[in-house]
């Protein structure tokens, strides 16, 4: 990797900086996680990267390492019951917030993945697209937050295996659409979403 393409450290200048990144944000099923990270001044890594990026035995190597060197970390969760009553872009929003609710050492300033946030505790953000792959807090907050998801859905992949969760996590693959249409929902789906890809809430609620 050439020091051009190495992930910047900070957003912000000479404050303690809080990167953020949601995953499971498309999912047709299991809550949404999200991830708030803080790391050291100047720090570098440059196996960090958008979690999207990186094979799964990665992933779980860099949370390791994540959780070694943060000045601190947290993970937080919007069911799925939640995310129907206040939609995917409050619950993933939510979910970020229970995050830096539980740090702790509270930031200076918050960096978030992708365009859309709502201000917490009168705390300065910045939202920044594709910022999983350009700040390193960022990078590390995605990781956790899809490592701590999949451990999640392949933990629900034991109680409900015809969805095919442990490949697809929830996602609205062939299969899990399929499973959907033959065994119906379970208490994890979301209930608001299009699960058949038809157009249409397919179920009587």
């Amino acid at each position: 990797m050439f020091i051009d393409d190495m992930l910047a450290s900070h957003y912000y200048e000479g404050k303690i900086e809080a990167g953020c990144d949601e995953a499971g944000r498309g999912c047709l099923a299991g809550s949404v996680y999200a991830a708030a990270v803080i790391l050291p001044d100047d720090y570098q890594n440059d196996l960090l990267n958008d979690s999207k990026q990186l094979t799964e035995k990665r992933r779980y190597q860099l949370r390791e390492i994540i959780q070694r060197d943060a000045i601190a970390w947290a993970v937080g969760i919007v069911t799925p019951e939640e995310i129907d009553k206040i939609n995917i872009l409050n619950a993933s929003i939510l979910a970020m917030h229970r995050a830096l609710d539980q740090l702790k050492i509270r930031p200076e300033a918050i960096i978030v993945d992708g365009n859309r946030f709502k201000p917490y505790q009168q705390i300065p953000h910045t939202t920044i697209v594709k910022g999983d792959g350009k700040y390193l807090s960022i990078a590390a907050a995605s990781i956790l937050a899809k490592t701590y998801r999949d451990d999640y859905m392949n933990h629900l992949a034991e109680e409900y295996p015809q969805y095919d969760w442990l490949s697809n996590k929830g996602y609205p693959t062939k299969k899990h659409r399929e499973a959907i249409k033959q065994y119906g929902i379970t208490p994890y789906h979301r209930k608001s979403y299009n699960l058949l890809g038809d157009g249409q809430l397919s179920f009587d609620f």
